[in-house]
């Protein structure tokens, strides 16, 4: 095997998203010298790049003070109305917004499309001479004989399914640093076996997720209402399962809209994609979209674990920072301040450690920094809104939750102190036999739509002819449990299309016919894949590992 090529930096950072671009910047601040590399494993800045996103700009003021005076910034709409539905079956009860704690108050945030912000901090670290590789997936963490880390390398190109060399094969590269900085995002695949190789995740309650479906619309002139925030939870979800929606005025007669299924569901027939496209029907949500077009697709996993589930966020040789460390503020729906923030004050302390002629070492002092920051302050006041939620269901668990908001902001404490969460996501679905499959209406190709089309419009590529990026340990694992038990929920969380049991002539099966059928198959349709790592965290036996494909690969997604 050809020896990899290396190159050498102060600072590796893994991952071109808020928590990423913002430490190299801030390293540059700090010390010009400092040689800086970013490595994204999308084909831009900002393709694989996807969040509601309503963004509080805590975290940009402190970064780049002055940038409200700048032309070109993404901070176009400023968030002017503030609306909470209660959905029922066919109405709606908007909440009156003085019984909305204060924290909830999104004015003077901004709708933004998440990826262009991306894009514009590229562009202010490219200028400050921070090198940014996009296309690059890191593959592989380098560790040095000590045990800490020193790099990492990005995976090999051209490599044929059967794992051979193919004419176009290219060898990884090693890239080598003092430090390493991992914001990959939510479930990011080296931070998965960072935290498990040292263990930091010991002592803490099991991170918890949910999914996230968004759609890009482009609404009619008289349908649009700039700068308009709505948030709204109940229907379609029962009682039992949480999560909500938004939708989100901004730009040119444009509408984001999303819907989130928190992951400890326990419906095994339960389907996210198609929870999502029945929302869009209710009558106090169709009119937005009546006349108007479909634009883009996406969809990926939210850490919603919060302040008891963050890890230890520092390792020997490197930080985790942003969603790696699950610092998203679920009541808010909100995580690119914190992850701009702990960019901020990660960079901060590795270039303390650089000027002091430190390297590959544990960086004890972020570890301790963080829960007394902005960061922590932001979670520890929402840290029992999902556990509540969890263990009360959505009415009783909402309410619950906003009254323990209002007590921390009024006295600052909790009278349910620090809840925690219980098992982990892959451990909540229940057995088929214990449930009815659903009868989800079908798409009409206007306002709903199946999820073919909908991966189309994500521009989603893989080269169909390399080793498949989504690993199945066991398969028999795979046929007994989750087919036989389950009746193959892969097929309805999966919200690409990615998963599919079918019989012997390759029909899809669906339903109780999964479980009957002793001759299906698994398939596993890998090019559809949007890198929601849903099936990395929900699969009932944790049977799936998700890997990252050839650097480039994935969704190409335009203002998400």
């Amino acid at each position: 095997m050809s020896e990899r090529e290396s190159m050498e930096f102060d600072v590796v950072i893994v991952g071109a998203g808020p928590a990423g671009l913002a430490a190299s910047i801030r390293l540059k601040q700090l010390n010009p010298e400092l040689s800086v590399v970013v490595l994204e494993k999308g084909g831009e800045v900002g393709a694989h790049i996807l969040s509601g996103a309503v963004v509080d700009p805590i975290g940009i003021d402190r970064l780049l003070p002055g940038w409200r005076e700048e032309e070109g910034h993404p901070f176009r709409t400023e968030v002017k109305d503030d609306r909470f539905l209660l959905l029922g079956p066919a109405g709606a009860f908007r909440l009156p917004n003085f019984l909305i704690p204060p924290l909830m108050n999104n004015h003077g945030n901004y709708i933004v499309s998440l990826g262009n912000v991306c894009r514009w901090l590229a562009e202010k670290a490219e200028a400050l001479g921070v090198e940014i590789y996009p296309g690059f997936a890191a593959a592989e963490v380098l560790y040095n004989e000590a045990g800490a880390v020193i790099g990492v390398a990005t995976g090999d190109m051209g490599v044929e399914r059967d794992g051979s060399r193919g004419p176009s094969y290219q060898p990884g590269m090693e890239l080598i640093g003092k430090y390493v900085m991992i914001g990959e995002g939510a479930r990011g695949s080296l931070a998965k076996q960072l935290i498990a190789r040292y263990g930091l995740d010991v002592g803490r309650e099991p991170q918890k997720f949910g999914i996230g479906l968004k759609e890009l619309w482009e609404v009619k002139p008289e349908k649009h209402r700039p700068g308009l925030v709505q948030h709204s939870f109940g229907w379609p979800l029962d009682s039992r399962t949480g999560g909500g929606s938004f939708l989100y005025h901004f730009d040119d007669n444009l509408v984001a809209v999303g819907f989130v299924v928190h992951l400890n569901y326990r419906n095994p027939y339960l389907s996210p994609f198609e929870e999502f496209q029945r929302f869009k029907t209710h009558p106090a949500i169709r009119e937005t979209f009546e006349g108007g077009k479909r634009l883009c697709y996406g969809a990926r996993a939210i850490t919603e674990g919060g302040f008891q589930s963050v890890p230890k966020m520092a390792f020997p040789g490197g930080v985790l920072m942003g969603c790696s460390a699950g610092l998203v503020n679920v009541p808010r729906i909100k995580g690119s301040h914190n992850a701009v923030l702990s960019g901020i004050l990660a960079a901060e302390h590795v270039a303390e450690a650089i000027a002091a002629g430190r390297a590959h070492d544990e960086l004890t002092a972020y570890e301790e920094a963080w829960r007394t920051s902005e960061i922590g302050r932001d979670l520890k006041k929402v840290r029992n809104v999902k556990p509540l939620w969890s263990r009360l269901g959505t009415w009783a668990g909402v309410a619950a939750g906003g009254f323990d908001m209002w007590m921390n902001t009024l006295f600052g404490f909790s009278p349910f102190g620090t809840l925690g969460h219980g098992k982990p996501d892959s451990q909540a679905l229940e057995p088929a036999d214990k449930h009815r499959p659903i009868d989800y209406p079908k798409p009409d190709g206007v306002l709903t739509f199946d999820r073919l089309s909908s991966v189309f419009l994500s521009n989603t590529n893989h080269e169909e002819n390399q080793p498949v990026h989504l690993q199945v340990k066991d398969m028999d694992l795979q046929k007994r449990s989750e087919f036989a038990v389950f009746a193959g929920p892969s097929a309805r969380y999966c919200p690409a299309g990615v998963y599919e049991w079918v019989d012997a002539d390759g029909n899809a099966l669906a339903g109780h016919a999964v479980r009957d059928n002793l001759d299906a198959r698994f398939v596993i349709n890998a090019q559809n894949c949007v890198h929601c790592k849903t099936c990395d965290i929900k699969d009932p036996n944790q049977n799936i590992n998700w890997v990252p494909p050839q650097g480039g690969e994935g969704p190409v997604y335009q203002n998400m």
